[in-house]
């Protein structure tokens, strides 16, 4: 929430500076995210006088002006505004300031070969307001040379963000009670004279859906000029980022920001029959103010009258009832909506507006009649016309609580002493009635106090949180124990190794698209939520590499050559029970360029399946699966291309990993240019350490004797995975023969079709004494023998 400090002024009397107050609500829990000060946006803005206007000799819509500032010669400056004119009064850009509008800084420059030395501004080139059909024009008592900034009364505005359970802090004056309860300044509300209401309301209002709208207060004001507001009205609704519309429309926002309580104005002449809030009807339309129609269901309240709906209650009005610079009677609505009801309806239509963010953490149920009076008191002194009685219908619920409070629990669980005279008045400063027996009366509004526990959290941020002293926790004797679950450090260690593998760690969201996520499940359930951010964050993800797609994708957009993604990360399914499963996994994206052109290496290159294999097989390694037992088998997933693609698996079933190019289809669904190739480790699946050692390497042992190498060129049909027939050699003889790999593939003359050659070179590593020819002779024997039972022949 955006607001100026003089604004906060209003309800807080107090000397402090911009940057007292902002360390105040840091320290109070209000989280100061920006501050704005106008007077160096403004810098070099000054209030002057145009002493003369003469046409432009080579331009027949630009004039050139002398204008003064107060200080030395006059300035000759080229101005194109219909409004200027020798006497006015304006604002004047001298060279060097920044037009906030734009961010153009101002010199001097020839305008059609005449000198001009800075600029006349518009409101719009100020960014105060949308007004741009001339320079701005001030009163002839504006004192000529003066700086703009101090003249305008610019302040400085903080923007604070508000935690979801402080809705009562949605306006200036819940602000400006918290700071005055922490000793920034005096707490006041500002005074208003009351309206008396003459005459019964002509309006007949009803509520039909109680649970939805409990509540719902009204009046008519007839014979209003609804012209533009006060000038400090929109100077304060445009420091809490609104721009100003109407009088009657600022001043419902302008209770909105001040005080939390949204309200809305109806065009009388515009309504047919009584008010009722009741639920829509199935199908019903409604034009809403944001010009975006909107179908609604039985689910969501509204108010309509006898013609149709004319309001999303609670959330946004609808354009056909809503006031214009013509309107001349008008019915003002001061309601109280359910928070769940208003959530349901905003999330189904995906509609946010600032009245709905207030309605939906909870509005003060008791501020309708002060609300209603204070509304109808702005209106009728800023836009004139004779309010009637106020009408009622229904009653707001009784959320007031009283807890049993033990000052003691103060220091038992914030860990501070205080006394309890302060303690009660930190209370008192909050609005809460401390009784002599410490029962606590919570004004309605703090729908977040439900226990002892939130007053100690509520005198504690208020005395200071960094009034906490630090205090270690006690130490037990002896050497610690490791805290890292087994899953953690094998977290940790893939971590690292992907890290110093050249691979940039992302963290996505854990929600997803229904489509991405539909595209990964593999026939899963998932798991959808009920209550989601966004319907672009409605299914929580069964796979880790849509959100690194999404990732590669912005990279690609901004210009970035490659992307080499990793994420550690959960995926979730729905059990066969219904419970969650969530699966601890390691998924990696690499995208674009692999190595860039060159003179020495050529063309740009991508990646294809064999990074993804290389970068999986080394990640599992590193993860201490037994990478040389492992089997490359297909049925790597629909996401991936059929025949660049494939599993790593340990027996049949156990799928550690899969890895591949993507299919052309997942490329598109994602709006991502290919080749891409991706991999995915399941951590689950990853077998467990059987020594204590963990990830700790073995001993360095380098054996006695020199390794003996041989070759062996194997027919084999032409189907036969080489990765099969490397497993089956280095199975022959498991204490010889320490490695082999495949070193040539031939096809052609020579090799009958169907067939081909592969040749494959075997290390074996003698013990305590060389080799015997004999002893080569009967492993080579079994080397040709493992392979026979593959279909492989020895080449002669």
């Amino acid at each position: 929430m955006k607001f100026s400090l003089e604004w906060l002024h209003d309800f807080l009397e107090t000397d402090a500076s911009v940057a007292q107050v902002a360390a105040a609500l840091n320290a109070i829990g209000h989280e100061v995210e920006g501050i704005e000060d106008p007077t160096e946006t403004l810098a070099g803005f000054r209030v002057a006088e145009v002493l003369e206007a003469a046409p432009h000799p080579d331009a027949d819509k630009l004039q050139v002006l002398s204008v003064s500032t107060g200080e030395g010669e006059p300035m000759q400056i080229v101005c194109g505004a219909p409004n200027a004119r020798a006497g006015m009064k304006g604002v004047l850009g001298l060279p060097g300031a920044i037009v906030p509008a734009n961010g153009m800084r101002l010199r001097k420059s020839a305008i059609r070969g005449v000198e001009s030395n800075g600029m006349m501004c518009s409101v719009r080139e100020l960014e105060l307001g949308d007004e741009h059909s001339g320079i701005i024009e001030l009163p002839e008592d504006a004192p000529v040379g003066a700086d703009f900034a101090a003249y305008h009364g610019a302040s400085p505005v903080l923007d604070v963000a508000i935690t979801p359970n402080r809705p009562d802090c949605m306006g200036v004056m819940g602000i400006a009670r918290d700071l005055a309860a922490a000793g920034i300044g005096t707490f006041r509300l500002p005074a208003l004279a009351p309206v008396t209401g003459e005459g019964a309301c002509p309006v007949e209002v009803r509520i039909e859906d109680a649970d939805g709208c409990p509540a719902w207060y009204g009046r008519v004001i007839r014979g209003v000029a609804n012209g533009a507001s006060p000038e400090w009205m929109q100077r304060r609704l445009l420091s809490a980022g609104q721009r100003p519309i109407s009088a009657i429309v600022d001043a419902t926002n302008y209770l909105m920001f001040a005080y939390g309580r949204p309200a809305h104005a109806y065009d009388l002449a515009k309504l047919a029959g009584p008010l009722v809030a009741r639920r829509a009807r199935d199908g019903e339309k409604v034009l809403a103010l944001n010009e975006k129609t909107y179908t609604l269901d039985p689910t969501m309240t509204v108010i309509a009258d006898d013609a149709g709906v004319h309001d999303i209650a609670g959330i946004m009005g609808g354009e056909h009832s809503g006031v214009t610079a013509e309107t001349r009677d008008i019915v003002l609505e001061i309601a109280y909506f359910d928070p769940e009801h208003i959530g349901v309806t905003g999330r189904k239509l995906g509609l946010a507006s600032d009245a709905r963010t207030r309605f939906e953490r909870g509005v003060d149920p008791a501020f309708l009649d002060e609300g209603l009076a204070l509304l109808t008191a702005l209106i009728v002194e800023t836009c004139g016309g004779t309010a009637s009685e106020v009408v009622r219908a229904g009653s707001p619920p009784d959320t007031a609580r009283t807890v049993a409070f033990d000052p003691g629990l103060t220091r038992r669980l914030g860990g501070v002493e205080i006394a309890a005279d302060e303690q009660r008045r930190i209370l008192g400063a909050l609005d809460f009635a401390v009784g002599d027996d410490w029962q606590v009366a919570c004004p309605a509004r703090r729908h977040d106090i439900e226990g002892p526990a939130d007053l100690v959290e509520e005198v504690v941020r208020i005395h200071g949180l960094d009034k906490i002293e630090s205090v270690p926790l006690p130490r037990a004797e002896g050497v610690a124990q490791p805290t890292a679950t087994p899953l953690q450090q094998l977290e940790r260690k893939v971590r690292r190794s992907a890290a110093a593998r050249g691979l940039n760690e992302a963290v996505t969201w854990s929600f997803l698209p229904m489509a991405e996520a539909g595209h990964f499940a593999d026939g899963h359930d998932l798991w959808v939520l009920e209550n989601p951010i966004s319907e672009d964050m409605k299914a929580m993800r069964p796979s880790l590499l849509p959100g690194l797609l999404a990732a590669a994708r912005r990279n690609a957009d901004r210009g970035a050559a490659g992307s080499r993604l990793f994420e550690i990360g959960r995926r979730y399914f729905r059990g066969p029970d219904g419970a969650s499963d969530e699966k601890p996994t390691l998924g990696l994206v690499l995208a674009g360029e692999k190595r860039a052109r060159g003179w020495a290496g050529g063309k740009a290159q991508g990646f294809d399946a064999y990074d993804a294999k290389a970068e999986a097989l080394a990640l599992l390694e590193a993860a201490g699966a037994p990478v040389g037992n492992l089997m490359v088998m297909g049925e790597a997933g629909p996401q991936f291309h059929p025949g660049q693609s494939a599993t790593l698996r340990l027996g049949p079933k156990n799928v550690l990993a899969r890895f591949g190019t993507l299919h052309p289809n997942t490329l598109k669904a994602f709006d991502i240019d290919g080749p891409v190739v991706a991999a995915e480790l399941f951590l689950d699946a990853i077998p467990a350490r059987k020594s204590a050692a963990g990830f700790a390497r073995p001993a360095y042992a380098p054996p006695a004797l020199q390794a003996v190498m041989r070759d062996f060129a194997f027919l084999v049909p032409a189907e036969l995975a080489a990765g099969d027939l490397v497993r089956a050699v280095r199975g022959a003889d498991k204490a010889a023969i320490v490695d082999a790999r495949v070193f040539d593939v031939f096809t052609g003359q020579g090799v009958e079709p169907g067939h081909k050659s592969v040749a494959v070179e075997v290390v074996l590593q003698p013990g305590e004494k060389s080799f015997t020819d004999a002893e080569i002779k009967a492993i080579s024997d079994k080397v040709v023998a493992a392979a026979g039972k593959l279909g492989a022949e020895l080449r002669a």
